[in-house]
């Protein structure tokens, strides 16, 4: 296992455990802010508890998201200082907006609403809902433009030296994955959040705790989760089809399409065998083709147009894909039935789905983990596709023992985090929305 490899699963390794709290943040402080519109229109002392309570769950998941987060930014300059120099005039003002613009206005507020109930007028405790809200989003707008960027670069130029450096902010930002990518990932959020909800409801309502705060905690979270994942559904559309467009070895290896053909096939679960170039398991003909732009002889390009040294690891792109496909069917699914149960007046007497909705709360984290590895392992060799290699981007000057190191011990550090985390999140749910 050579330097270049451990500093690539370090980084795995952090982001991973990084990105399982921004995607609790954003849905949370959504939840926030519809609970204290309400309480500020209607008054009622339910909705205010809602608010509280979901404040103090928020207020852990930003700080272990944001300890988590600081060790991505300086791995940029330790394990993969051959990046930074390439790309520091672009990567850096976006990342520097991110902090200015969007962490400090978020984490600002957030303090209004930990400890500012009572001591500032209703108006502007609903104004920092709202501001953490905007902040939050904002943040992962600029993440999420650096992130696009190294997917679908635009906006750059290269100087004598090989540098790239900055032509257009704006091309730069709105690069051709920007859009579509940020509303993929706010989706995930907004998912991941309505199933906490509905979960932590469900078993309320289920012991019969908490009395009318608990029903109308769930009725958001249901309500949330019948519509969140069907927007989703074609948030993700949207986004296959500009993978298929600007990164088409990516969105082959996606769906195990080896050979360049009209009336393409779509897996609905398979295993991809590399070595002999095909794809086995159970496929819709000429599915792919369909779903790219509702003409089922549309031509879909294969990975054999493009050399092998160019091709991600296609067994685990093919299966992250597909096991996030699965979950996102089967949040449909769960949540249409919450709807349909809620329609029927039968949602707080159904013991089954009662009690099958807190099992529900890891499979989001479980998706969008899937989903981060078929984005960044699928862009693989190059950390900036089409212009840099992931091998040419490592520090030369680390090595193998050092990065082992720093990996074993954010390994310890993180698992305590997670412990801590854990506990500190069933003890705020123990005690629940309290008076």
């Amino acid at each position: 296992m050579d330097a270049l490899l451990l500093a690539r699963i370090q980084f795995a390794f952090t982001i991973g455990f990084h990105i399982l709290f921004p995607m609790m943040t954003l849905g949370t402080s959504l939840v926030i802010l519809i609970s204290e519109t309400l309480y500020l229109v209607k008054k009622e002392e339910t909705y205010r508890r809602i608010t509280d309570f979901l404040a103090r769950l928020l207020a852990l998941v930003f700080v272990v998201g944001a300890a988590s987060g600081i060790v991505m930014e300086f791995s940029f300059g330790t394990n993969w200082s051959g990046y930074s120099r390439a790309v520091g005039d672009i990567f850096g003002p976006l990342l520097a907006a991110e902090g200015v613009i969007a962490f400090f206005l978020e984490s600002v507020f957030i303090g209004v609403l930990i400890f500012g109930r009572g001591r500032v007028s209703p108006r502007v405790y609903w104004m920092a809902a709202l501001l953490v809200f905007v902040g939050g989003h904002l943040s992962a707008f600029w993440i999420l433009v650096a992130n696009s960027w190294m997917q679908t670069p635009a906006g750059y130029e290269l100087d004598a030296a090989g540098k790239i450096v900055l032509a257009s902010f704006r091309e730069a930002v709105f690069n051709p994955s920007t859009v579509v990518r940020l509303l993929h990932t706010v989706l995930a959020s907004w998912v991941t959040c309505a199933i906490l909800i509905s979960g932590i409801a469900g078993y309320y309502v289920r012991k019969g705790l908490h009395g009318e705060v608990a029903k109308t905690l769930l009725k958001i979270g249901i309500l949330l989760f019948a519509v969140t994942p069907l927007l989703q559904l074609g948030a993700a559309h949207a986004h296959a089809i500009q993978v298929i467009d600007t990164q088409p070895v990516k969105a082959a290896a996606m769906e195990g399409h080896f050979e360049t053909a009209r009336g393409a096939d779509v897996y609905v679960l398979g295993y991809v065998d590399e070595t002999a170039e095909k794809t086995y398991g159970l496929a819709i003909p000429k599915g792919l083709s369909f779903l790219y732009n509702f003409d089922v002889n549309s031509e879909i390009r294969g990975l054999a147009d493009y050399p092998k040294q160019e091709w991600p690891p296609l067994n685990l792109v093919f299966q992250s894909y597909h096991l996030m496909v699965t979950l996102g069917m089967l949040f449909i699914a769960a949540g249409l039935l919450g709807a349909f149960l809620l329609w029927r007046g039968k949602l707080y007497t159904s013991k089954a789905y009662l009690f099958i909705l807190p099992f529900l709360i890891p499979l989001p984290h479980i998706a969008h983990e899937a989903g981060w590895v078929t984005a960044e392992v699928g862009r693989q060799p190059w950390i900036i596709y089409g212009l840099m290699k992931t091998s040419e981007a490592a520090s030369v000057v680390v090595s193998k023992a050092e990065i082992l190191f720093s990996l074993t011990m954010f390994g310890l550090i993180y698992s305590l985090l997670l412990v801590m985390f854990i506990v500190l999140f069933l003890r705020i749910v123990k005690t629940g929305p309290a008076a």
